[in-house]
């Protein structure tokens, strides 16, 4: 295991509270917004020690996305989606300790490059990015269709573009490569409007950006990577996981309370509902049960649809 363990600042909330009112004007400062002072605390949480894949489990405001995003920055993990911040964070994140893990052979180990946290927006920006992407190549391809046939004035019979300047460089290109015998309409259009990106349903796109961003040797934080995902399609995403932390030595710690995910294998679980914070097996915990007892309730009727 890459990181081994995180210290959370816990005795020192109050005189770092302290510290940044008296940079804010001596006796006399203030602050807007504490967070994420107080968060933590009053779970009693200091510590956290982690396996292959860790999950920090519990409701909105339970503090989980707050606990990875500050493990992403004390590691300084690659990101993408910009996280709540204040002005407080930066110096708590300070405050904030780790410990790395050992490899078989007794060395420390380091965080591997390319370690990154995956959050739900970097998926919804990712799906946004696709579609506005294959729009703007469909309105171009139009465009081009018009300007291929076959009739005067078109692309590929038309008079030939005369290169006056440096201006007409691009419609000349268009017409050398729309008059060559080798090349179909079809294929000149791909060539130059560009080839639209794949793009399925919301849970097969989201499955396929994790499987294209999991790389073997890497840390991951994943935020709630279960948005867009069908039971069907977190089952998929289960699969992946537990390979790439059991075989390909990734170390995941995720924020969830997805029922399918708290139930992977060699799970470590830190319920943060709880006070104090405490490791649960997940079939101990508030969210499967509140599954299981709507689907025990109703289990008549998928036995008498059988």
């Amino acid at each position: 295991m890459y990181l081994d363990k995180f210290i959370l600042p816990i005795d020192e909330e109050s005189s770092l509270i302290e510290h940044k009112m008296e940079q804010n004007g001596g006796i006399f400062g203030y602050i807007d917004n504490t967070y994420p002072c107080g968060i933590f605390s009053k779970n009693q949480l200091s510590e956290l020690s982690f396996s292959k894949i860790t999950i920090l489990y519990g409701g909105n405001g339970s503090g989980k996305s707050t606990l990875l995003n500050l493990i992403a920055n004390k590691l300084e993990l690659n990101r993408i989606a910009p996280f709540n911040s204040s002005e407080l964070f930066s110096l708590y994140v300070e405050r904030c300790k780790y410990e790395l893990g050992y490899d078989d052979e007794g060395f420390k180990h380091r965080i591997p490059n390319g370690s990154r946290i995956i959050t739900s927006d970097d998926i919804f920006d990712y799906m946004l990015t696709v579609r506005t992407n294959n729009e703007e190549i469909a309105d171009s391809a139009e465009d081009i269709k018009s300007e291929w046939g076959n009739k005067k004035g078109s692309l590929r019979f038309g008079e030939t573009v005369k290169m006056n300047s440096m201006d007409d460089y691009e419609a000349y290109r268009l017409q050398v490569l729309s008059r060559k015998k080798s090349i179909s309409r079809r294929e000149f259009i791909r060539r130059v409007a560009g080839t639209e990106m794949k793009l399925n349903s919301n849970g097969e796109t989201a499955l396929s950006y994790f499987d294209s961003k999991f790389k073997s040797d890497i840390l991951y934080c994943l935020d709630e990577p279960e948005n867009s995902l069908s039971p069907k399609m977190q089952l998929e995403l289960v699969k992946m996981i537990e390979e790439m932390a059991h075989y390909c030595g990734c170390q995941f710690i995720i924020a969830t309370h997805s029922p399918f995910l708290l139930a992977m294998e060699f799970t470590k679980i830190y319920d943060l509902d709880t006070n104090p914070v405490d490791i649960k097996k997940w079939w101990q915990l508030e969210n499967p049960k509140v599954y299981f007892d709507f689907f025990n309730k109703h289990k008549r009727l998928f036995l008498d649809d059988k």
